[in-house]
């Protein structure tokens, strides 16, 4: 299984601002920090904000910050937010199956509980867990170090 750049870029966002806590971040400064197109980024604010996690400020001075508390936040209900297509197979998609077995192969019930398991083990995760005050030093630390280049 790969997850998507959306998702993928979702939790990277959450990380920048959980450095960040209580700032409004430019999205051009996320941009640039993981040197991500911004009109992706974007898209991935409006997931993230439709999700509850972050609050997206518009204009000239808005931007994106926490909308919850880091310990709030689960990691696999992030990637369930924000991971376009869960449907391992074509089969988990009841509207555009064509699958001339499903009724009789088994691999959809086995393909859901390891699903569930994974995002199952993600959610024992919160974003606090990732922001431990030394991992949040080195990270703040990265991100300027990447934005001076």
């Amino acid at each position: 299984m790969q997850l998507s750049l959306h998702a993928d870029y979702g939790l990277r966002v959450l990380l920048y601002l959980g450095t960040h806590p209580g700032e409004v971040v430019a999205t051009q400064q996320i941009s640039d920090a993981y040197g991500i197109s911004k009109n992706h980024l974007v898209r991935v604010m409006q997931t993230l904000g439709e999700a509850g996690y972050v609050n997206v400020i518009p204009g000239r001075s808005g931007g994106v910050k926490l909308a919850m508390d880091p310990a709030d936040i689960r990691l696999g209900d992030v990637i369930r937010a924000a991971e376009p297509n869960l449907h391992l197979l074509e089969c988990f998609d009841i509207e555009t199956n064509t699958c001339p077995i499903i009724s009789v192969c088994g691999l959809k019930t086995p393909l859901i509980k390891a699903l569930d398991a994974f995002i199952g083990e993600l959610n024992k995760n919160t974003l606090a867990d990732l922001l431990t005050p030394a991992r949040k030093q080195r990270l703040a630390t990265r991100f300027v170090q990447l934005q001076t280049k």
